[in-house]
């Protein structure tokens, strides 16, 4: 497994295995600790899948030192605010039965229930993030769905600068201001739903590169991650699927393929504005 090197010089497995409706029962479970005995060592949870526990219970069970398995977790909407974060932060330290995680992120920049208020919320949040990365308890942080507006807000306050953005990255939604504002500041980009929730494999584009390199179309989406220089994070609970989506380390697509999966634009969906969701 290749690693990326965070700005605080911290190492994280180039590709992790995405929890995002996995769900918290025997299925889950299996699923995680199936994608660590396959040789995954970097699992992205959050207090928002509800499955923090499985993931740490999966860890622990694998029988692989706890060092040497990067746990990303993220902060749930409601839970914003200095005293919210430092208490369910506790709570996903319990949950997953660790005495810190790797990295922790602030989920989404505008929450509903925050909106007229963010500004000043996410700088109480940072706050506690940076309190609780001096302390030991996290060793690198980050954001998740910000947009430049919402980073540049941060940063009036904010005494270090977010090491991650995990944001919304796949075939033909390619967010390049937004990946070059964040490159410009060595905040290193994670690709969630790189496979598009699986839209990407009814786009025939994809079937004929797949056919082309001897691959299936989801090796070619992480492929395509990678060469990028994104960090992708697939999801599946099935363990023939786990393992192939860490296969991808043995083959390079063409500069002209890459450019022509990025042009496949919308073929996915686009990313929602994180400032007029409803959640």
């Amino acid at each position: 497994m290749q690693n990326y090197t965070l700005a605080n010089g911290v190492q994280i497995p180039a590709v992790g295995l995405g929890t995002w409706q996995t769900p918290d029962d025997e299925t889950g479970y299996q699923a995680v600790l199936s994608a660590l005995k396959l040789g995954y060592r970097h699992i992205d949870t959050a207090q928002g899948y509800r499955n923090e526990d499985i993931v740490g219970r999966a860890v622990r069970d694998s029988g692989i030192s706890r060092e040497e398995v990067f746990i990303t977790s993220k902060l749930d909407n409601p839970n914003h605010g200095y005293d919210n974060t430092i208490r369910s932060f506790e709570e996903t330290l319990q949950k997953l039965g660790t005495d810190y995680v790797d990295l922790f992120l602030i989920h989404w920049p505008n929450p509903l229930q925050y909106r007229s208020t963010w500004q000043q919320t996410n700088a109480e949040t940072w706050n506690a993030f940076e309190e609780l990365y001096h302390a030991g308890k996290i060793r690198a942080i980050g954001i998740s769905n910000f947009r430049q507006h919402h980073i540049d807000e941060l940063l009036k306050t904010a005494e270090i600068m977010p090491m991650v953005n995990q944001i919304r990255l796949c075939p033909g939604d390619t967010q390049d201001e937004l990946v070059k504002y964040c490159r410009e500041r060595n905040i290193l980009l994670e690709a969630y739903s790189p496979l598009g929730t699986g839209q990407i494999f009814k786009v025939s584009e994809m079937q004929v590169l797949a056919e082309k390199y001897h691959k299936s179309i989801a090796q070619i989406c992480i492929r395509w991650s990678l060469q990028n220089g994104f960090l992708p994070l697939p999801k599946s609970v099935t363990a023939e699927r786990i393992s192939e989506n860490i296969d991808v380390f043995g083959f390079e697509l063409s500069d002209e393929d890459i450019s022509l999966i990025a042009g496949l634009r919308g073929c996915v969906g686009l990313s929602k504005d994180p400032d007029t969701t409803n959640w």
